[in-house]
């Protein structure tokens, strides 16, 4: 069980690193107020209502784009502490206690050891709840 539980930990412990020093960019289309697409790692591509150019340069026709395209970033963390070169007393110190409290922790929890298994309960001479006529109804 141990094992499994360590395997199960560690392969969690990767997938948080994995995740926090990932970035990506989201990509977010409007037209309007309405959200048409939404694309993660690609640019989205659009609803096909967006303003064109006029083909003839005399003509100019100003009419506001009524598409909007968004990109949020999400960044990850780049600086990881990948070696521990230096300690200070203070830290070793508490690592060292940490790991003896942890290993003695669960020392001796195999044997429950009962201080009344060797005693056997009085017997019963005489009713109690007769001499008393208390009864639970």
């Amino acid at each position: 069980m141990k094992q499994v539980f360590h395997k199960i930990m560690s392969f969690a412990m990767a997938f948080v690193v994995l995740f926090s020093t990932m970035s990506f960019t989201m990509n977010m289309h409007y037209c309007g107020d309405t959200l048409v697409e939404t694309a993660v790692f690609k640019k989205a591509k659009g609803c096909g209502m967006e303003m064109q150019t006029p083909s003839t340069e005399g003509c100019s026709i100003i009419k506001k784009n009524c598409c909007n395209d968004e990109q949020s970033v999400v960044d990850g963390q780049n600086e990881l502490q990948l070696q521990v070169d230096q300690i200070s007393f203070e830290q070793q110190v508490f690592i060292a206690s940490f790991v003896y409290t942890y290993i003695n922790l669960f020392e001796g929890l195999d044997n429950n050891v009962s201080s009344y298994e060797a005693y056997e309960p009085p017997l019963v001479t005489t009713q109690i709840f007769k001499l008393d006529e208390t009864y639970l109804i």
